[in-house]
């Protein structure tokens, strides 16, 4: 299993942090514009985990060089069932560079745009201590 999804899956929001570089950039679902920087992607995970319900993992696709992972998911939020997948790229170093996440279906989108906007306070002043 990769150290990504390990740590995912078990809850390790420090061991997810440490795996992103400082110049990572996220690619939200429900946002247009990327936000640059590990401290704000970190907070973002942090705030997906607060409003996911019955997050899993169901299916992991790596490029055979190691740098290119898919990991398709499945879970809910406020009570609508949505499938996704994490995108991520992974520099020299091994480290998380790009991250990018797309979620079907559009209402499971609604509500999780929703959902993270209710979040975005905490997550600036997250990013901010950092």
């Amino acid at each position: 299993m990769h150290p990504f999804r390990k740590a995912v899956e078990s809850g390790d929001l420090e061991a997810v942090a440490a795996l992103l570089a400082d110049d990572v950039v996220f690619t939200s679902p429900v946002a247009f514009k990327p936000y640059p920087g590990k401290a704000i992607t970190a907070a973002i995970l942090r705030g997906v985990c607060r409003v996911f319900e019955d997050f899993t993992y169901i299916r992991e696709i790596a490029n055979p060089d190691g740098r290119d992972h898919a990991f398709v998911f499945t879970a809910a939020v406020a009570g609508k069932k949505l499938q996704g997948c994490d995108f991520l790229h992974f520099d020299d170093n091994g480290k998380i560079d790009e991250f990018t996440v797309m979620v079907r279906p559009l209402s499971a989108a609604q509500a999780l745009s929703e959902a993270m906007g209710a979040q975005f306070e905490q997550i600036a002043r997250e990013a901010a201590e950092h």
